[in-house]
């Protein structure tokens, strides 16, 4: 049987990037270009300047992934493109690019969510065993998802408010943390202590949502109440006592879901993927269930990519699910499934 090749285009915030993956499970080439630099000065995400960006560095990056590859547009059996959710002006970028592409060289075009991709990116590292329960944890995103086949999602939780990777970002700021702050809080907390009492939201009996609000605003007014007092908190100590809180919550949480739904595999996905704490709290948790395989995928592909996005693509080519030239943004696309 032919390899099937799909090009992939993400610029749902600020990475621009682009990747051919092979039978949704082998990654050809991938690039990335980060704008991390450009938006550190502004302690966050400008969606202007992230937009300027993607217009600069689309056509370089496109033109870099096929040298890696050393394939041309004519040997790609379809573009697949992030649709949503993110930065509306960034996603125009990548999905005006796709149906370009599209339609120069005859391609079918795939519109892909960009939560599916983050899940499918453990597809690039191990064939998915349903039912699974996969843990996305992101600067905007925290959800977990019930899988029982390809391209089927249930959201069964998902955050109340803030989420956890915009938690970190916030608590970042107040420790006067340069941006982004989820690795420095990470990094920090490797070297402190967890000594300090911070909540934890379980919310009501059973419930897989999420809230990390209160959290954020215990460590703001642990802080400015020690201020006051003329009480120094060492920030190592913070960021141990406020990573704790969050961990055990995202894991635990991840834990009952997945002996509720009898999952046989759960999947870590998303930005916050990244964070060792995490990482190593949920291998902890899941050696001690029997039968259940986690799968988390390497640091590359936690943060926003473009052979996620490619990887799930290749799930709806083979179903047969494709866009048309009508496609838009869509900033505020929910998870739903595409079966």
């Amino acid at each position: 049987m032919k390899d099937r090749l799909i090009l992939g285009i993400e610029t749902s915030c600020d990475e621009t990037a682009a990747a051919i993956v092979k039978n949704g499970k082998e990654i050809v080439a991938q690039v990335v270009a980060s704008q991390i630099e450009s938006h550190k000065r502004f302690g966050g995400v400008v969606p202007e300047i992230a937009s300027r960006h993607h217009v600069e560095q689309i056509t370089l990056v496109l033109e870099e992934t096929l040298k890696q590859a050393n394939l041309s547009y004519h040997d790609l059996n379809a573009v697949a493109v992030t649709e949503g959710p993110g930065l509306v002006g960034a996603l125009l970028i990548g999905v005006n690019a796709a149906k370009a592409l599209a339609f120069a060289y005859d391609l079918p075009l795939i519109g892909v969510h960009h939560i599916a991709g983050h899940i499918y990116a453990n597809r690039l590292v191990k064939e998915f065993s349903f039912p699974l329960i996969a843990l996305v944890v992101s600067g905007g995103h925290t959800e977990l998802v019930y899988m029982k086949e390809h391209g089927c999602f249930e959201v069964i939780g998902e955050t109340l408010d803030d989420a956890a990777g915009e938690a970190y970002d916030k608590v970042a700021r107040t420790l006067n943390l340069p941006y982004p702050g989820g690795p420095h809080i990470d990094r920090l907390a490797h070297e402190g202590t967890a000594s300090i009492d911070l909540p934890r939201a379980w919310l009501e009996e059973g419930s897989f949502h999420f809230s990390f609000s209160g959290l954020k605003s215990a460590v703001i007014n642990t802080l400015h109440n020690a201020a006051q007092r003329g009480i120094t908190i060492d920030p190592k100590d913070m960021a141990a006592s406020f990573q704790q809180s969050v961990v055990e919550v995202l894991v635990e949480k991840t834990v009952r879901a997945s002996e509720k739904y009898q999952a046989q595999q759960v999947l870590l996905s998303g930005g916050v993927a990244a964070n060792k704490g995490l990482r190593t709290a949920m291998e902890e948790a899941f050696k001690k269930k029997k039968g259940i395989d986690l799968v988390i995928p390497p640091l590359s592909l936690c943060t926003d990519n473009a052979a996620m996005i490619a990887a799930f693509a290749d799930v709806l080519y083979e179903k047969g699910i494709f866009g048309d030239y009508r496609m838009n943004a869509h900033p505020g696309l929910e998870l739903t499934s595409y079966i």
